[in-house]
Parts: C-alpha cells; structure tokens; sequence
C-alpha cells in the first residue's frame, strides 16, 4: 500500500513538471520561432528598398509590423549586406526582363528564373521556395521578387530546438531523481500513521476473537442447561457474524503487511484451482436454483499464491450467490490470450440503479445496507478481492450491462 501510494505521488509530481517542461519549452520554441519570421521578413522589406528600381513604390507594411524591442532586434545595413539574396524583374504577363545574383553564388541566373517562375505559379505576394523566403511587389512596370536564403536562420532555429529538447530531457531526469528522494520523506507521516492503523486492527482483531470464543462457548452451555431461546439464538448469530468479520479484518490487515514482492509465489494451474473452488459452492447454489455455468481454458498457468488466490475465487463465487436472484444465472469465463489472463464472472439479480461500480471495492461500502445484513455480508468482501488482485499486479473492475446483470472482470499479466 506505501509502495502503491509511492508510485502515485511519483507518477502525479512528474506529470505536473511534464506537462510544466512541455508548456515552458513550447512557448520558448514557440516565440523563437515568429521572431526568426518577423527578423527575416524585415529584413527582405529591407532588401527590397535597396533594389536599383527607382520606379518602385513606397514598401508595403509587412505582418506583425510594429516598435522594436527585445524580440525585435533592430537589423543594421550590416545585417542586409552580408544577407544572401537575389531578386527577379517581370512584366505583368509573368515574362522576365531581368535577374540579379550578385548577392548569392551558390544560385545561376537560370535557377533564379526558375525559382521566381515557382513563386508566380503559388499565386501569393508571400511564401517559401525550398530554402529561400520571398516578397512578389507589384510596380508600375509589372513585379520585382526578392529571395531571401533563411538557411542559417532554420539552422539557428533546429539548434534551439534541439537544445531546449536535451536541457528539458535532463532538467526531467534530474527532477525525476529528486521527487523519487522526496517522496519517501513526503509520504513519511502517512506511513506511520497507515502502520499504526494496520498495527491497531490486528492487535484489536486478537484481542477480540478471545472474548468472541467465550461469549459463544458460554452460550452452547447456557442452552445446553436451559435449553435454546430466541435471546441465547441471537447472541450465537450475532456472536458468529461478528467472529467472521474479525477473521475478515485480519485477512484485509494481512494483506495490506504481506508486500507483494515477498508473497510466496509458484507456477500453478489457475484453471484447476478455479474448478476446485466452483464445485465447492454447487451444493449453495441448488439451494436457492441458481445455476452456474462455465467456460474454463485448461491448464492456464499463473505464477501466484494459491491460497489467496482460492480465497479470492471463493469470495466472487460467495457474493455472486448471495446476490444473485432466486432462479438465476452465473457466468463464469476464464481465458488466455496475448495480452494475459482473463477471468469474468457475472450474474444476474435484482434490478440495480445506477452506481459507482468503483466504491464496490471500498471497504464497508454497502449500495443496499438492508439487502446486504440480510445476506449476512460485510460490506469488505470485494475489498479483499481487490487486495489480492493487486498483490498479483493484476486489475478488477465491475460494470453493470444490463439493468439486472452485474460483470465482474479479471486481468492478470
């Protein structure tokens, strides 16, 4: 149980600092990323004023235009001149009258044509060629494109990118090492606590099944002498009911100390195992009509406990006949797949309104208080259930299908 909540406080803390990492580093990347746009967008408006067409109009006032700051680093004439461009000149008919590579040696004037026919053919006065970002301008003669190469700006970009990617990946580790030290700290208080309560039931449970053996001996010899009454019937039933929830407490109490690493384990047939117990509870069954069906796959092996797991059989099989409706049906399958092993037993009963199936596995939870001390339940059952299945690292969960039909199912590794 300390393990479990371990793991839960560990699993919770480092999704919180994930989802915290991805959102920093995503905004970071995010912002990096329109400030490489708005830089190399300025910087082509700049490059188009430096053009040699003097009949070229004022430039046009490009996205996210505005004050320079931080995010937006004033570019220099510097900047423009070490920048490598070209820039083509067309008519309105889309027929090139002239090309300049100066800036650029690693384009022909021949690829630069080329590129500037790709961008007449996308239809837009802004976009990307392969690596190079361009700006089509309408002029009294036709248009004038400018491309600009962003190789090194993508690259400056990629890098960030990576490194924001390796720091978070460490900054995770390194915070994953330290919530894993003090999560024993943290959840230190509540192991002493959950220690003392477990430490309480079993003593109180011992000390209590003496007393219980002496009220119920002293009861046989007081009807033995005086003879059965109703008074001396309910101090036996009463005294027997609650010897069976000290034996119940203190298997739960077992549980929660046996730490399922160290619980007796070996190779055995589950499928036998769930036979034996099944036929054990046929002759309960006939009594009220209830009639048990099975589809068992033989020797299904599980690496386990057999006494925990027959008692966990036994309570399944022990509630389902308590609850099930005179007449009625149980159902149980056992199968082996790929993906495990998986036992499902259901059965039908009285109609069931709409519930939380989760809390059946709470201890002392009672849907129906009245219907259950009348089948002589004590409401932890299924919580014993649970805690087996759990120590197998298995899973259980119930569903009701049908207004009058309730699916319990079983999945081992």
């Amino acid at each position: 149980m300390i393990a479990m909540l371990q793991k839960k406080f560990i699993k919770t803390a480092m999704l919180a600092i994930t989802i915290l990492l991805l959102v920093l580093l995503g905004a970071i990347n995010i912002i990096n990323y329109y400030s490489m746009e708005d830089q190399t967008d300025r910087l082509l408006m700049m490059l188009y004023e430096k053009t040699e067409n003097k009949e070229m109009p004022p430039r046009p006032m490009l996205p996210r235009e505005g004050l320079e700051g931080l995010f937006r680093p004033h570019i220099s004439e510097d900047n423009a001149l070490s920048a490598r461009y070209f820039s083509v000149v067309f008519d309105t008919r889309g027929t090139i009258l002239h090309s300049d590579v100066s800036h650029i040696a690693a384009i022909s004037q021949a690829e630069a044509e080329s590129y500037a026919a790709s961008a007449l053919e996308k239809k837009s006065f802004y976009g990307k060629v392969d690596e190079y970002k361009y700006c089509i301008t309408p002029t009294p003669a036709g248009y004038t494109a400018i491309f600009l190469q962003i190789t090194p700006q993508i690259t400056g970009f990629l890098r960030i990118v990576v490194l924001s990617i390796g720091v978070g990946f460490l900054c995770w580790c390194g915070m994953l090492l330290l919530v894993v030290v003090l999560s024993k700290r943290t959840i230190r208080p509540i192991a002493i606590n959950f220690e003392k309560q477990k430490q309480f039931v079993t003593n109180a449970g011992h000390e209590i099944k003496t007393p219980l053996s002496i009220i119920l001996s002293n009861t046989e010899a007081l009807e033995l002498y005086q003879g059965e009454s109703k008074w001396s019937q309910n101090i036996r039933t009463q005294t027997i009911r609650l010897n069976g929830l000290m034996q119940q407490l203190l298997l739960l109490a077992k549980m929660d100390e046996t730490d399922s690493l160290q619980m007796t384990k070996q190779e055995l047939s589950i499928s036998q195992l769930l036979q034996q117990t099944i036929d054990s509870f046929y002759a309960p069954a006939q009594l009220r009509n209830i009639q048990i069906h099975t589809e068992i796959q033989p020797d299904i092996k599980l690496m386990g406990n057999a006494e925990y797991l027959s008692q966990l059989f036994s309570v399944l099989l022990d509630n389902a006949i308590k609850y099930t409706n005179t007449e009625g049906t149980i159902f149980i399958v056992l199968s082996q797949n790929e993906n495990g092993i998986c036992l499902q037993q259901s059965n039908t009963c009285e109609t069931l309104e709409e519930m939380d199936t989760s809390r059946l596995f709470d201890r002392f939870y009672r849907a129906d208080c009245a219907r259950t001390q009348k089948s002589g339940g004590y409401g932890i059952g299924l919580s014993i259930a649970y805690a087996i299945v759990q120590a197998h690292h298995g899973t259980i969960h119930a569903q009701i299908k049908e207004p009058n039909q309730i699916i319990f199912t079983i999945n081992f590794p």
